[in-house]
């Protein structure tokens, strides 16, 4: 039907919750989280405390998110959904001596205000424009912040296509027949772990129906050709390199700013998380090329992830482990003769990775499987 549903048939990560609990007690954005245990996180990682770009304090902290400087005139914006969701992913803003780039729509237009208002905290300057680093629900919801100010919003060129593709098709359509298949896929569950995986991803698409529902749509009207990048944007004092490279979403942008070794990297980089595999245009091995390149950097690169902590290499050397563990599992079920619809529930999270937090298991570890798998010729 759309990315979402369709994705979301595929496997998920044992819960806590009955079903009934999860979707009549939890709030539509706590469910979410809850689903996928995650737990506070540093906003910064350890291995920044010695940083002197970065601020161990942040100028603004509201709990569910908080905002620190990262460079000069470089700010990133931390989301902590165990204390609220008006943010959900981690953003950012550049303010040079002429203008500004915000970074991220985030999952409200309460969020992307709450960035605009620690933007005036350091700078007057006039918003250039904002950035979607790519089309999902957590990073775009909240665009209309910035069509109702009038601010150009730049995205991938697809971004516009996938966001109405996606959440446009699920407004106003009858939420029993969108979550039928979802329900299916719960009942013919052929074992438990497999009946919980899908029971936890039903949860999940339940809230982002109900939160798609619930937004007024803004489209991004800058549309930036990924064959055309990297370009250049300059703030005044402060050049902006905007790129394009795989893995996430088929829309991924990045923002770097070489000068000061700083990227913010949206959902190309999950910092103290697995990775998020389940968008059908994601691909596990243009990713993990991805990751390569972000390792062949700067020693002292300061990354702001799309979720987790900011971080520097240690950061990406870890989620790059996270996917070799994943390969080498699904290498050893696949040489077995596992099927990949059976392998994608039968990971074990290792014991030194218990403290790694997976968001939905449908969403992260069964498609990452059932995407080595294809890329093997396996089914």
């Amino acid at each position: 039907m759309i990315d979402m549903l369709s994705s979301a048939r595929q496997a998920i990560h044992p819960g806590q919750f009955s079903r009934r609990n999860f979707l009549v007690k939890s709030s539509y954005f706590g469910a979410l989280y809850a689903a996928a245990k995650l737990i506070p996180m540093p906003a910064l990682a350890a291995e920044l405390a010695g940083d002197s770009r970065v601020s161990q304090t942040p100028i603004v902290d509201k709990g569910f998110a908080s905002v620190r400087k990262v460079g000069e005139g470089l700010y990133a914006t931390i989301s902590d959904p165990s204390k609220g969701f008006q943010t959900l992913c981690n953003g950012g803003f550049l303010a040079g001596k002429d203008s500004a780039l915000m970074i991220e729509g985030f999952n409200s237009t309460a969020g992307a205000a709450f960035q605009m208002d620690a933007l005036r905290m350091v700078s007057q300057v006039p918003v250039k424009s904002a950035l979607d680093t790519h089309y999902h629900f957590d990073h775009s919801m909240g665009n209309g912040f910035y069509a109702g100010n009038g601010i150009p919003l730049w995205a991938h060129a697809n971004a516009a296509k996938r966001i109405v593709e996606s959440y446009g098709a699920l407004q106003g359509v009858d939420k029993a027949a969108a979550l039928a298949p979802l329900e299916k896929a719960v009942k013919d569950s052929k074992t438990e772990l497999a009946r919980k995986h899908r029971d936890e991803n039903l949860g999940m698409v339940t809230n982002v129906f109900n939160i798609v529902n619930g937004t007024v749509l803004a489209l991004p009207n800058h549309p930036i050709d990924p064959a055309k990048l990297p370009i250049k944007m300059d703030l005044g004092g402060l050049t902006a390199v905007i790129e394009s490279y795989p893995g996430h979403s088929g829309t991924d942008i990045i923002i770097r700013v070489p000068e000061q070794n700083v990227v913010y990297t949206g959902d190309l980089l999950f910092s103290g998380l697995y990775p998020v595999t389940f968008d059908t245009q994601s691909t596990v091995s243009g990713w993990r090329q991805t990751l390569k390149t972000f390792a062949s950097w700067d020693k002292d690169t300061v990354f702001v992830p799309g979720h987790g902590s900011v971080c520097g290499q240690e950061g990406i050397a870890l989620f790059r482990a996270l996917f070799d563990d994943i390969e080498e599992q699904a290498r050893k079920m696949h040489k077995a003769g596992v099927p990949a619809a059976e392998a994608a529930d039968l990971y074990v999270v290792p014991e030194k990775y218990k403290n790694i937090s997976i968001f939905v298991w449908d969403f992260s570890i069964a498609p990452t499987i059932t995407k080595l798998y294809a890329e093997w010729g396996a089914k």
